[in-house]
């Protein structure tokens, strides 16, 4: 019957049909580079941590907030390889870019915001009496946004791991 990693789809652009591998999510650079930025960017949290708190937080490697931003690194990183491929002249490029835009403008501002809100509710929860309604309530996320400068380095971070990525995509097709 046929390689059962594989299956017949409708091409959008004409009216034959492609073969489509499931496998080819493993091959697509832009979507790689993406998750691996964030991967580091979690992983640099965590151990940042560890080394200046002398404690383990594995919340830290799937939570937001911190140094660097991976909200900004991994949507600079999709950008950027999306760049690479298609071109930086391109629709895909210019959609990208402006969203990673707006995700990086809501971490350091709506997120940043709230979270300074979250912690300044937190506080007066923790003033009221113990016998109030409120006094047992469970506090809020307070790491929620970042700083600007937290943002920039998670979009250096972004931009290198997708030039790496081009540079090794690049080197493996030549040979």
């Amino acid at each position: 019957m046929g390689d059962a990693s594989a299956i017949n789809v409708p091409d959008a652009s004409s009216s034959s049909s492609s073969t489509f591998s499931y496998f080819a999510v493993f091959y697509n650079y832009p979507l790689i580079s993406a998750v691996v930025s964030f991967a580091i960017a979690q992983t640099i949290k965590f151990l940042t941590t560890w080394y200046k708190e002398n404690r383990w937080d594995p919340k830290l490697l799937v939570g937001s907030g911190g140094m660097p931003s991976s909200h900004s690194s991994t949507v600079t990183a999709l950008a950027t390889a999306i760049g690479f491929c298609e071109g930086f002249d391109s629709s895909l490029f210019a959609t990208a870019a402006i969203l990673a835009c707006i995700v990086m403008y809501d971490a350091f501002g709506v997120r940043l915001h709230a979270g300074k809100q979250a912690e300044v509710l937190n506080q007066i929860v923790y003033e009221l009496p113990a016998e109030h309604p409120l006094a047992e309530t469970r506090p809020l996320r307070e790491l929620l946004g970042h700083t600007p400068p937290q943002v920039f380095a998670g979009g250096v971070l972004g931009f290198i791991v997708a030039t790496i990525g081009q540079i090794i995509v690049r080197t493996v097709s030549n040979v």
